[in-house]
């Protein structure tokens, strides 16, 4: 049986910059995940129909539900967190 064992980040504190970063990665994460969507086939529709393609979340990432975009910030917050924890210093360019 698959267990997942996600690297341990609870040690790891970003900060502002990156923090304000984890909002344009939760929406970029989004629209890969509707492209993908799109590609295959599936249309928007108001409730999940997995048989006719249709899904309420292929919509702009600002049009979506708070529980949805939490979802997407988790995925980017726990990215920086990995990326740090390994080592690595994301810097801005000037």
């Amino acid at each position: 049986m698959y267990k997942p064992k996600p690297a341990d980040t609870s040690a790891v504190v970003l900060d502002t910059e990156l923090t304000e970063l984890t909002e344009r990665i939760a929406e970029n994460v989004h629209d890969v995940w509707a492209a993908g969507r799109i590609a295959e086939g599936w249309t928007w529709g108001p409730e999940r129909n997995d048989a006719e393609k249709k899904t309420p979340c292929l919509v702009p990432y600002d049009e979506l539900p708070e529980s949805e975009k939490e979802y997407d910030r988790k995925t980017a917050t726990e990215t920086l967190k990995l990326i740090s924890a390994l080592g690595y210093d994301i810097v801005k360019r000037p």
